[in-house]
């Protein structure tokens, strides 16, 4: 491919296959559901909180990071399957691996919400006593 000339054309295309991408993650992948409630919640609430453009940058920045890892955890499970269908150690290591990679994304992420929204949401909490 190194060979091959540019072509607008094939940089659009691949737009293209990148958003078919993100729509199988969306629509087969069960937690990236869970993902989409949490980058649901995380916008209204810094909607609601009239968050400041670096904290939007960082919640944009993490929700990013989440989805990324998901879904090359999804990708690397589904190449893992498709080498090899049955059950073995070093595959079920992968797996676990990439998970795990989701897992410290997603950690990270909540790390950011909480920096972010809970002084928000104790300044709101305290108006209303």
């Amino acid at each position: 491919m190194k060979d091959e000339k540019f072509s607008l054309c094939k940089r659009i295309k691949s737009f293209g296959y990148a958003f078919a991408g993100i729509r199988v993650l969306i629509r087969e992948e069960h937690n990236a559901w869970i993902h989409c409630v949490a980058t649901v919640a995380a916008v209204t609430l810094g909607f609601l909180f009239d968050i400041t453009p670096g904290e939007w940058t960082a919640v944009v920045i993490v929700i990013a990071m989440v989805f990324s890892a998901e879904a090359v955890n999804s990708a690397i499970e589904r190449t893992a399957d498709f080498v090899k269908a049955e059950r073995d150690d070093r595959k079920r290591d992968i797996k676990d691996l990439a998970a795990g990679a989701v897992l410290i994304c997603a950690v990270g992420a909540a790390v950011v919400g909480v920096i972010i929204f809970l002084p928000y949401l104790i300044t709101f909490i305290n108006s209303l006593i």
